[in-house]
């Protein structure tokens, strides 16, 4: 059983794959963009300028629908936790899975949105809903952050836990690495790390105009990305799961065999 489970898993890793290196491109030419604007000295467009106090976190756990998949749940679930007990400002979670779910059921706490069935094969409508629910409340005060929590597939036999503050967007983290931002000046250092600096870049009518139609969208479609990279990431450690749980029954059953 654990064989066949392992050989599904390992089927299913190349359709997750390729439809993360589809998106790929998408990603980073927005990361791209957002780097320019930091280098023209930022923007006051209201999903990219952080609230004068953290009342309110919005923590979206994306978690599986089914188990067998080693510690693929539970450390995204155990960081939430930790993050809750951590922050002095309240908490909401949006839970993305059915074992995030009941995880947090079981601990009688309220979820303000829930999506099941859908953690191997996300839908864009699911990352809609993640995105309006998570902007309209940032724009009205009622969120003054939101972090998403979820398993990255570095590779097919490794994945990395990731925390992304997601709002408000900072476009000088999209700054590539050794490029220094100048406060004030709006331009960028060149290092020995990155000697060749890009022109600027004008936009009409302005940076936040073209970002008040950007970001929402940038949002929606990253919130995509980080579904269908961790639907990867599950497939990928549910096959290195079955394949470890193979591996001791061939040994139990030499060792049974030899006695």
């Amino acid at each position: 059983i654990t064989h066949t489970m392992q050989m599904v898993a390992a089927a299913k890793i190349r359709h997750s794959t390729e439809r993360v290196e589809a998106a790929t491109p998408y990603g980073e030419a927005v990361k791209e963009m957002l780097a320019n604007i930091a280098r023209m000295g930022g923007t006051t467009a209201p999903l990219a300028t952080a609230h004068d106090e953290v009342k309110k976190t919005l923590i979206v756990v994306i978690a599986s629908d089914r188990g067998l998949a080693g510690g693929f749940n539970s450390s995204v679930l155990r960081r939430a936790e930790q993050i809750m007990k951590e922050r002095k400002a309240e908490i909401a979670v949006a839970a993305c899975g059915k074992k995030a779910i009941g995880y947090f059921k079981y601990r009688g706490i309220d979820t303000v949105l829930a999506f099941r069935d859908l953690s191997a094969d996300p839908r864009v409508e699911e990352a809609d809903a993640l995105a309006d629910y998570a902007m309209e409340h940032y724009l009205s005060g009622e969120i003054d952050e939101v972090v998403v929590l979820y398993n990255h597939a570095k590779n097919a036999g490794e994945q990395v836990l990731i925390q992304q503050p997601l709002l408000p967007v900072n476009p000088k983290a999209f700054l590539p690495k050794g490029e220094v931002f100048v406060k004030g000046g709006g331009i960028t250092e060149p290092t020995p790390d990155n000697p060749d600096l890009p022109g600027a870049i004008d936009y009409e009518p302005s940076e936040e105009d073209v970002l008040d139609h950007f970001l929402p969208e940038y949002i929606a479609g990253h919130f995509y990305y980080m579904l269908i990279d961790s639907a990867a990431a599950e497939q990928a450690a549910r096959r290195n799961a079955m394949k470890n749980a193979t591996d001791n029954a061939n040994d139990m059953i030499e060792t049974l065999n030899r006695v």
